[in-house]
């Protein structure tokens, strides 16, 4: 038959009989052809699917218009706070920044004042404290003196015609600051002395020789006292003049250690202040650089 079809132009092989059957055999095309448009039931069916789907697709549609909302929503959130974190970071950073800047300066104006006032304040310090430092040596040094001149004058009296050795005579309570180089206060005790112990005396015994020798030989018995007393009054004077350089010497030594620490605290306080400043300088720099290199 594809020769038929394909050659009837050609006369030469035209067919002798003309067909007159139906071919009842269906085509690929005929079985796609609906042949129930006409059917209500298959409309009715058609037309249900076509509304349920369209109301599915609206329903969808929905839900999704709904999803694009909340997704909006949550993206204009977080927008939100992205811009706010960032303005917070820069207001955070801005005001670190200005903290850093006014620490800075005012660390700049405290190591200055320290720097200066200080070892000023030091210095004042220290030439007060040596003049009353020379003021207490000086005094130690005659507080030394006195001590030797007491000592001489003690031991000048005991060897003064065996005064020392006479029994009830208490030398060192006559023998004071004020009375050790001074004659006219201890000729008067060692006559209130020698009368004690006299008074005390029997009659009859040979003491009294003794007693009335120191009457009618005053000057024998007390006349030492003068140079017991002028001897200890120079000894007391040399001691002083000899011991005072060695003891003021050490009291300026001891300001002069004392004002040495104190500078070297200040210099200690002074490089801590300095440290801290260059830190606080850093981070300035630091998040000034940040913040411009953010702006660019």
């Amino acid at each position: 038959m594809g020769v038929w079809e394909h050659n009837k132009n050609k006369p030469s092989i035209t067919p002798n009989h003309t067909r007159n059957t139906t071919s009842r055999l269906l085509s690929e095309y005929d079985l796609y052809i609906p042949n129930y448009d006409k059917d209500q039931d298959m409309k009715s069916v058609k037309e249900n699917f076509d509304r349920q789907t369209s109301k599915r697709f609206e329903e969808y549609d929905e839900r999704m218009k709904d999803k694009r909302k909340k997704c909006k929503e949550q993206r204009d959130k977080d927008i939100q706070k992205i811009i706010l974190k960032d303005k917070m970071e820069k207001s955070l950073e801005e005001k670190v920044e200005k903290v850093c800047l006014r620490c800075g300066c005012g660390l700049g104006g405290v190591v200055a004042g320290v720097g200066i006032f200080g070892a000023l304040g030091i210095y004042g310090w220290e030439r007060a404290a040596i003049e009353i430092a020379k003021e207490i040596g000086m005094n130690k040094a005659t507080s030394y003196g006195v001590t030797k001149g007491i000592e001489a004058t003690i031991e000048g009296l005991k060897g003064m015609h065996g005064f020392g050795q006479l029994p009830g005579v208490n030398i060192p309570a006559m023998v004071t600051e004020k009375t050790f180089n001074n004659a006219n206060f201890l000729i008067p005790n060692i006559q209130k002395s020698y009368y004690e112990l006299c008074s005390n005396i029997p009659s009859g015994s040979p003491n009294p020789l003794f007693c009335n020798s120191v009457k009618s030989k005053a000057s024998i018995f007390y006349g030492p006292t003068h140079t017991i007393a002028t001897d200890s009054g120079k000894l007391a004077a040399k001691t002083t003049t000899q011991f005072s350089t060695k003891f003021i010497a050490d009291e300026i030594s001891e300001v002069t250690t004392a004002s040495y620490n104190s500078y070297v605290a200040i210099g200690y306080s002074v490089l801590a202040i300095l440290i801290i400043l260059l830190v606080i300088v850093i981070i300035y720099l630091i998040l000034r650089y940040r913040r411009k290199k953010k702006t660019e």
